[in-house]
């Protein structure tokens, strides 16, 4: 798995079209002039408009399963592009991939 490397302004949604937004917990080890991600830093979604039978179901948090296998960024797994993550409800409950459409391009991670 390989794919240039996520940073605290790429363009991360949910399956819904919601923004996924991290908040980077390190800011030594920059991309293209912003912090990179990794598996510790939250994404935090906000604005999901998806409902099931009439009760609000919004994602609001994504969980990265398959990160980088190499590359890590201050001791945790860094987020390539092609990394696999779950968009999740306030219960927990699996909603769907997380869509990437922004990265940088200069840093590619394994």
């Amino acid at each position: 798995m390989s794919g240039h490397l996520l940073h605290v302004n790429a363009t991360v949604t949910c399956p819904h079209g919601a923004q996924a937004t991290a908040r980077p917990v390190q800011a030594r080890v920059l991309v293209a002039g912003q912090a990179a991600t990794a598996t510790a830093d939250p994404y935090t979604v906000t604005g999901c408009p998806f409902t099931v039978a009439g009760k609000p179901q919004p994602c609001v948090t994504v969980h990265w399963v398959v990160p980088s296998a190499r590359i890590r960024v201050s001791g945790y797994p860094a987020l390539p592009r092609s990394a696999v993550g779950l968009c999740r409800s306030a219960e927990q409950i699996p909603q769907g991939p997380p869509v990437v459409t922004v990265v940088q391009q200069r840093a590619v991670g394994t």
